[in-house]
């Protein structure tokens, strides 16, 4: 027997497809710009990733906003509770086809790995990739800030660090939404707000 619950508000997963996509050009022109290959060529990747990053903070401002106006953050308070049992399923329990250790719900759509690794981002990733990326935008005006003395390297070498955080984040969080009771069930329920209960 199959239930459908509705998990997924329309504007969650506009901002998380909006979000990904950002990300993703983000990725494609940082790794440019550092040297990697060469697609936009550098003036022209500069200047795409400087307005993806503006527009991801415009859509970060207005994701804030919907989550607090709505009690959606709570979805995002950590938890260590049955993370043990996370993790054994994840490792191993998956490949021998047992249940899942949580139930998703409405009020309760991160699972506790899940949750930590939000969190993550939030206390880890995201802050150094934000610095050092606004350390880079505005070189200009390190000294009136105070930092005459900053390392460019050092604030350069900081921000691709925070980009193969990201990049790693990114592979394993498509990795997991592979693990459904179908491989594309959880993209699915991405797409339509619908998750499917076996």
């Amino acid at each position: 027997m199959v239930e459908r619950v509705y998990i997924f508000k329309r504007f969650e997963r506009f901002w998380h497809w909006a979000q990904a996509a950002l990300i993703m050009f983000l990725l494609l022109t940082g790794f440019e710009i550092h040297g990697t290959y060469s697609n936009f060529g550098f003036e022209r990747a500069v200047e795409f990733h400087t307005i993806a990053a503006w527009s991801l903070v415009g859509l970060w401002t207005f994701a804030v906003f919907w989550h607090l106006t709505t009690g959606e953050w709570k979805q995002y308070i950590p938890t260590t509770q049955r993370v043990t049992e996370m993790v054994r399923f994840y490792a191993f329990g998956i490949f021998k086809g047992e249940a899942h250790p949580f139930k998703q719900t409405v009020l309760s759509k991160h699972n506790p790995l899940q949750r930590l690794a939000y969190l993550g981002v939030l206390l880890v990733m995201n802050p150094l990739i934000w610095t050092s990326g606004w350390f880079l935008l505005f070189y200009g005006s390190w000294a009136s800030w105070g930092f005459p003395n900053l390392s460019l390297e050092l604030v350069a070498t900081a921000h691709v660090i925070g980009a193969f955080m990201i990049l790693l984040f990114l592979i394993v969080h498509v990795y997991l939404t592979t693990t459904g009771h179908t491989p594309l069930a959880h993209i699915k329920a991405m797409i339509t707000g619908w998750e499917e209960k076996h």
